[in-house]
């Protein structure tokens, strides 16, 4: 008996993506699924670039790629929605244009869906994929495993998402308990959105977390399948790989806002293997983590606080004080810089350092952006 196959959509949203977005074509190209059971339905969010151009002259030579134009488009989200207005697919394939799918990725998630109909959504792993070998951003974000989904979650295996929280505490939502699909690599059943209304939000990030969260909220199965790979084309310069973490961190508080309802703090160790947290009773939402990005500062403050007044010949406390503070500070720096030994070029090791320093702090400072709008306290992990 003949196994009969559904037919699927590839959503993808585009906005000034002239660098990589054939490359993405040309992977896709390759999965192996029947073209005449297949759409590429690409949503531009307003390019500038060549990026139209490009998908035009594609469109010329497979009629099965549909394009979805958007001026002024405010999100990413926006534009997903604006695909799903026209997608025809029994299943709905996420990725971006920044990535490359693998041969089997739609029927290794397929084969899942097949076998469980509570599960509403596939994702699979992501791994990097250098467009320019000599490019040290694109170096970094390989060597940090930048998007991966094992990691983030203790280096999981193939299987199931744990069940939603009843009452989710902050970091069910935001931290490294807030178990998600990102949509560079997922697949939804379309059934299963249609059954909950499920919809992306206009936000400018976040709308893969917050559409997660709605599905697993009304009780439906999240499935990992890492052999569903996808390649990912990370940024290639500084700035804009700082943009994106601020908007990672800028996204948690409407995500707390959204799903936690009782009020207070969760304090996460994260200096100690298994993050344990101790949640309190505060009159704000949301959590601070502290790890060896954060002591490295505070005993960095303590111990000039120390020196200062060793200096000024207050005490000599004050300059066992700063010392003690300095030793510390000292020894959480390490703790936070010491996995960038094992970068290569070995020459490059200031470089990496101030890479992880500063893509750390731009975290934080989304973390912390929209405090005001929100009243919502996010301390962002150490990396």
């Amino acid at each position: 008996m003949v196994e009969k196959l559904p037919f699927v959509s590839i959503i993808i949203p585009v906005k000034n993506f002239e660098r990589t977005i054939e490359k993405t074509f040309e992977y896709l190209l390759n999965v192996d699924w029947p073209h005449h059971l297949w759409e590429w339905v690409i949503a531009d969010g307003g390019s500038t670039d060549k990026t139209v151009e490009i998908i035009k002259g594609w469109q010329k030579r497979y009629p099965f790629i549909k394009l979805v134009e958007i001026p002024n488009c405010p999100s990413p989200g926006f534009a997903r929605n604006k695909a799903l207005e026209v997608v025809k697919g029994e299943f709905l394939f996420f990725t971006d244009a920044d990535c490359a799918p693998c041969k089997d990725w739609i029927k290794e998630m397929f084969k899942h869906f097949q076998r469980d109909s509570q599960i509403a959504a596939v994702g699979g792993e992501v791994f990097t994929l250098k467009v320019d070998p000599h490019n040290l951003v694109e170096a970094w974000c390989q060597h940090f495993r930048f998007n991966m989904v094992s990691p983030r979650y203790g280096f999981i295996k193939e299987g199931y998402f744990p069940s939603f929280p009843k009452e989710p505490r902050p970091v069910d939502i935001a931290g490294h308990r807030a178990y998600f699909f990102g949509t560079c690599n997922v697949a939804y059943r379309r059934e299963t959105m249609q059954k909950i209304n499920a919809r992306f939000w206009d936000l400018p990030t976040g709308e893969d977390m917050d559409l997660s969260y709605q599905h697993r909220k009304a009780g439906w199965k999240f499935y990992f399948a890492p052999l569903a790979k996808v390649d990912h084309m990370h940024r290639a310069d500084l700035k804009s790989l700082r943009k994106v973490w601020v908007t990672y961190g800028q996204a948690h508080l409407p995500l707390i806002d959204k799903y936690v309802k009782k009020k207070g703090l969760e304090i996460v160790l994260q200096i100690f293997k298994k993050k344990p947290s101790l949640f309190i009773s505060f009159p704000l939402r949301g959590f601070i983590y502290i790890g060896d990005f954060h002591l490295m500062h505070i005993f960095g403050v303590l111990a000039i606080i120390g020196g200062i007044f060793g200096l000024l010949g207050k005490s000599f406390f004050w300059s066992i004080f700063g010392l003690v503070f300095l030793t510390l500070a000292i020894y959480f720096a390490f703790q936070f810089v010491k996995w960038n030994f094992g970068m290569e070029p070995k020459d490059k090791f200031w470089v990496w350092c101030k890479y992880k320093y500063l893509t750390n702090l731009s975290f934080i400072q989304g973390g912390l952006k929209d405090f005001k709008r929100y009243k919502i306290v996010c301390i962002e992990p150490s990396f």
